[in-house]
């Protein structure tokens, strides 16, 4: 069976955007550095849970440890930073360009509650192993709702 692809558009978006969009990546297919906005890349990720921690992996390669922002809330993760790219050396041009570079971020839910004072972070090999101690069931505080 064949598909239709259909995509919705809201009214008051307009042309503007698509033909920005189109824009920036014929730009970017010539040179990665030409861009008409901050462009932002979303590195790819892994998420897996034991019965006692969540481990999130992130693939950020080429990025020192110094120049990733790591910001850990009870139910989210931030991984942001921004990976240097460009030709190496003065008369090289680019003839394909798929490494994305410049600034990166990853906003992350969790799948439960962590004690964000545990977090342990290793970088290394290109993968950011983040750990997350779960927080027990029996710290949450549950409140019951009375009848006015």
């Amino acid at each position: 069976m064949d598909y239709i692809k259909i995509r919705f558009v809201d009214s008051q978006e307009g042309v503007e955007p698509e033909f920005r969009k189109t824009l920036e990546d014929m730009l970017r297919a010539v040179n990665p550095r030409f861009t008409l906005s901050r462009h932002r890349w979303r590195p790819h990720t892994d998420i897996y849970e034991t019965a006692e921690e969540i481990v999130i992996l992130a693939e950020i390669a080429g990025i020192r440890r110094e120049e990733i922002n790591l910001e850990i809330g009870p139910r989210t993760v931030k991984i942001a930073g921004i990976r240097e790219g460009g030709p190496r050396g003065e008369d090289a041009s680019y003839r394909l360009a798929e490494i994305p570079c410049g600034y990166f971020e990853r906003s992350l839910a969790l799948p439960a509650l962590i004690d964000t004072e545990s977090a342990v972070a290793v970088y290394r090999d290109g993968l950011l192993e983040i750990r997350l101690t779960k927080r027990p069931v029996d710290l949450i505080h549950k409140i019951n709702i009375q009848s006015g």
